[in-house]
């Protein structure tokens, strides 16, 4: 048995922690002192000590660290571990983006006009997927809804008229939960797809003020805050989602994107 202190030296965990991760049930001691409470751990406890440092180092929750370690086999185990690396690579991404628009504001550096028009889109068929989700879950649920609509696509045996477009609206960003949308157009008439969240629906009219945006998420914010400002100084706001047409590469990674703000006839 190794004391607390043996412990905490071999694994560079303090006592706190210690006492906090038995508190929880992540790593319990192999005996305590029914009389003085002393702590005492076995060294084959090390290693589990070791991995809930490093997890607990990268913010996964006390709940997920201990699903780990309780997993039924390692298989189980490294798709929890992986799923939440997943998610820390997602943050990194975001953050960097931000220290990257940062820079720039800091530095007052003063970007080409973005062009903006005033364009009627009509309506059209389209396969369509819905949903309200929370604004953390905005990344997730856009890979997972592409996924959807393209095998939505093959079902129906539907081709593609336009590029993929996304529906955003205001109480996604404003109250961090709202609803939203991704759509691909196709012919009318096509066949509605079976067993598929996409639906065929009908795409109202829709009247937008329009810039186009060319890179990742560290420089889309610019364009939407130079359209808010246009649409506001114009006095032409309308109520309705924001609407963005994907015409290449990835939508945030440094692919081409259309923001439509809906605006007055």
């Amino acid at each position: 048995m190794m004391t607390i202190g043996d412990f905490s030296r071999a694994t560079r965990l303090s006592a706190k922690a210690l006492r906090f991760y038995h508190r929880v049930g992540l790593l319990e001691p192999a005996t305590v002192d029914p009389i003085n409470q002393y702590r005492y751990y076995r060294t084959e406890q090390i290693n589990d000590a070791r991995v809930i440092h490093h997890l607990r180092s990268l913010d996964m929750p006390v709940e997920q660290v201990h699903r780990a370690l309780h997993a039924p086999d390692a298989d189980a185990k490294n798709r929890i571990i992986a799923d939440h690396l997943r998610r820390m690579e997602q943050r990194l991404a975001q953050t960097q983006s931000s220290v990257e628009s940062l820079r720039r504001l800091l530095a007052q550096e003063q970007a080409s006009p973005v062009q903006i028009e005033r364009r009627e889109i009509p309506s059209a068929d389209a396969l369509v997927i819905r949903d309200t989700i929370d604004l953390n879950d905005l990344g997730t649920w856009f890979m997972a809804a592409n996924l959807d609509l393209d095998d939505a696509l093959a079902q129906s045996d539907s081709s593609r008229l336009g590029p993929r477009g996304g529906l955003w609206s205001t109480e996604l960003f404003l109250d961090e939960r709202g609803d939203c949308a991704l759509f691909e157009a196709v012919p009318r008439g096509s066949t509605p797809p079976r067993d598929s969240r996409a639906a065929l629906e009908r795409l109202p009219v829709m009247h937008l003020a329009i810039a186009t945006h060319e890179g990742n998420d560290a420089t889309i914010g610019e364009v939407y805050a130079d359209l808010g400002a246009y649409v506001n100084e114009h006095g032409i706001g309308a109520p309705g989602p924001v609407r963005e047409s994907y015409l290449s590469g990835t939508p945030g990674g440094g692919g081409i994107t259309e923001i439509g703000w809906p605006i007055t006839t």
